[in-house]
């Protein structure tokens, strides 16, 4: 059981450092242009140099959800943690981990939807770059997504034996 609950701990920290890196980066989609390689992110178009991401007026709302719904997961895994901390060491033999659980369900829920709008609204739609494909930090994101979704199971059926 207490390799289980280290296993446990360990892809949970994995996973608040990659959405860490995923929010933080902006490498959400790639292309190539004239001038060489560009990247966006949630934040910022990155060439040679970074500047502000031009969004249109239409985008912004949509952009403004998914880098709240990305910064609420990050929030709510780092909570999920800590909760796994203090019941780990204050729970009763057989208590389960239920607000863990439910926590690390809701950052796994605010995943999908970040991703899910940035998946439907901004996935090649680099009109300034030609070849545009996703980043690292887009998989990360997803990968996240699977792992938050398994941890937050895990958390509910454990017990503490």
């Amino acid at each position: 059981m207490l390799v289980l609950l280290a296993g446990i701990f360990v892809v949970h920290i994995a996973t608040v450092i990659m959405l860490f890196v995923s929010t933080i980066a902006n490498v959400w989609m790639v292309g190539s242009s004239s001038i060489g390689t560009i990247s966006t992110g949630l934040w910022l178009l990155c060439n040679k140099t970074c500047i502000q991401l031009p969004v249109s007026s239409q985008d912004e709302a949509s952009l403004k959800a998914v880098q709240a719904f990305m910064i609420l997961s990050i929030i709510f895994s780092v909570v999920a943690l800590v909760l796994f901390i203090i019941q780990l060491f204050t729970l009763e033999k057989g208590k389960r981990f239920y607000m863990t659980g439910a926590v690390m369900l809701v950052c796994w829920m605010c995943i999908l939807i970040a991703v899910s709008i940035y998946t439907a609204r901004f996935t090649g739609t680099m009109g300034y770059s030609t070849n545009p494909h996703h980043g690292y930090c887009f998989i990360l994101a997803w990968i996240c997504f699977c792992f938050s979704f398994v941890i937050g199971i895990l958390y509910l059926v454990l017990r503490k034996k």
